[in-house]
């Protein structure tokens, strides 16, 4: 278990003011039950800005009762169901399609975990759904141990057309070598994400505790600093501040 006291134990030294929880994966039967663990969480640090909860937009029978119950929780800003993993085509199927939109249409952003090669039915969800905030997680989950670039560049480029997304800086890490990746093999992806998303709608994240099967969080946030470094002071509190709070609505 990775709980508040290991994150701050992990994040010792970093000024972190406030953070989103990202649901982890759950079962659909602990839906709730995971979202009453994280507001336990934020009972426990008081930095817990917003949660991101899961719900099933396979299940249409229950999804609407499941929204209205996040809702009308004002610390819920987001809705997540992972799409990596799952086979080609399960994003765009039409009950996944409405269920984003019913997202939408209560105020609460989608955030898309998606691998780079589920990138071009995440770019036709998104035009399919243009009255719902997204953020795309971990920069699309790039093929990085491969050292490959393309098709996730132009999938990049063209989920950057659409205004309603975000992308999260995050994850680079863990889809990299587990053993010999270098800052250098991230350089190629975090860039192009800044130069088509510009620093308008690139956030800051962490990937933690996913980030400590290669990496420590202090590693992570060292890298975000560097690259960061010649931004303006409005950019990069835009970076690790005011582009999640847009986003999110928090």
């Amino acid at each position: 278990p990775f709980l508040p006291a290991a994150y701050a134990s992990a994040t010792s030294g970093i000024p972190i003011d406030s953070m989103i929880l990202v649901e982890a994966n759950c079962l659909p039967l602990q839906t709730l039950g995971e979202a009453d663990f994280f507001e336990e969480a934020a009972g426990v640090d008081s930095r817990v800005a917003g949660i991101v909860a899961f719900a099933s937009l396979t299940a249409p029978a229950e999804l609407d009762v499941t929204l209205d119950a996040f809702a009308a929780r004002p610390r819920v800003k987001g809705i997540r169901h992972n799409i990596q993993g799952e086979a080609a085509g399960f994003c765009t199927q039409p009950s996944f399609v409405d269920g984003v939109r019913k997202v939408g249409a209560r105020g609460l952003t989608f955030d898309l975990c998606a691998t780079h090669d589920q990138l071009r039915d995440v770019v036709e969800l998104v035009r399919l759904c243009p009255d719902t905030r997204f953020v795309l997680d971990h920069c699309g989950k790039p093929a990085i141990r491969d050292r490959r670039l393309d098709p996730w560049r132009a999938d990049i480029a063209d989920l950057a057309e659409c205004a309603n997304v975000w992308c999260k800086l995050s994850g680079l890490v863990t889809e990299a070598s587990p053993t010999e990746w270098r800052e250098a093999d991230l350089v190629p992806y975090a860039s192009h994400v800044v130069e088509r998303f510009g620093t308008e709608r690139v956030m800051y994240g962490s990937d933690w505790p996913v980030l400590t099967l290669t990496a420590d969080y202090a590693a992570w946030f060292r890298f975000t600093e560097w690259l960061t470094n010649g931004w303006s002071d409005a950019e990069q509190r835009a970076f690790y501040r005011g582009n999640a709070l847009r986003a999110y609505g928090a």
